[in-house]
């Protein structure tokens, strides 16, 4: 019986596109400082279309870390360094402006009251995470608020799935990992959790379903189905 929902954040909680499409298309705005042709290059690393203002289902901007994106710009802002890079993105993710998928506060409610531990993991930072959770209002419904910064590793590894459940004293069988792409639920598997996708993020049914033990179309429908399995 599950007893533990460890959440991934972006796409999963907020709303991938809506979330992060804008702010992209800011942030690369202010790295290119006008050249249309570093635009451009800083663009195709992200796989960002400066076309439709909008992430590319293989960008690596899904799952990667703030240091592995850093990384990839990097090789076109030769005037930066990587560590003012990754703590630039660090700080204007923690000011993205979030878009819940659902009525989060309600749904987390609801959670609680069954007697669910619930946790967030995210390969953004934990300072963003926090602020962004905060933001929306449903800190007091975590346990566990982790970032790839944590001290835990990062997805798709399973020891950040792992130390969840550590801390809410139940073993990986009982935990549910909930997330909107292959790494979440690769990492799922690799703890020996129940993998829920989700199809809040870029990827399709088709992407999660080889990983997932469900595919739901969003986290408000978590209820329903884990009323089904009980």
């Amino acid at each position: 019986m599950l007893k533990g929902l460890l959440f991934d954040k972006d796409g999963t909680l907020f709303d991938f596109g809506g979330t992060w499409n804008a702010w992209a298309g800011q942030v690369l705005d202010d790295l290119s400082q006008g050249d249309p042709q570093k635009l451009q290059a800083l663009a195709r690393s992200l796989r960002f279309d400066l076309e439709t203002k909008a992430f590319r289902p293989d960008s690596p901007a899904v799952a990667e870390t703030n240091r592995e994106l850093a990384e990839l710009l990097l090789v076109h802002l030769p005037e930066q360094t990587l560590e003012g890079l990754e703590d630039f993105l660090t700080e204007e993710a923690a000011k993205a402006p979030v878009v819940p998928v659902t009525d989060l506060t309600a749904l987390m409610r609801d959670l609680r009251s069954r007697g669910f531990h619930m946790g967030v993991m995210t390969n953004d930072s934990e300072v963003s995470a926090r602020y962004q959770v905060g933001d929306a209002g449903i800190t007091e419904f975590f346990s566990f608020i982790a970032g790839f910064d944590s001290g835990f590793g990062s997805k798709p590894d399973p020891d950040p799935l792992l130390a969840f459940a550590a801390s809410a004293g139940l073993p990986a069988s009982q935990v549910a990992m909930i997330g909107d792409s292959p790494h979440d639920l690769i990492a799922g598997r690799a703890a020996g959790m129940i993998c829920v996708g989700v199809l809040t993020g870029l990827a399709q049914a088709e992407d999660l379903a080889p990983y997932a033990h469900v595919v739901l179309p969003h986290i408000g429908h978590l209820p329903e189905w884990l009323s089904a399995q009980s």
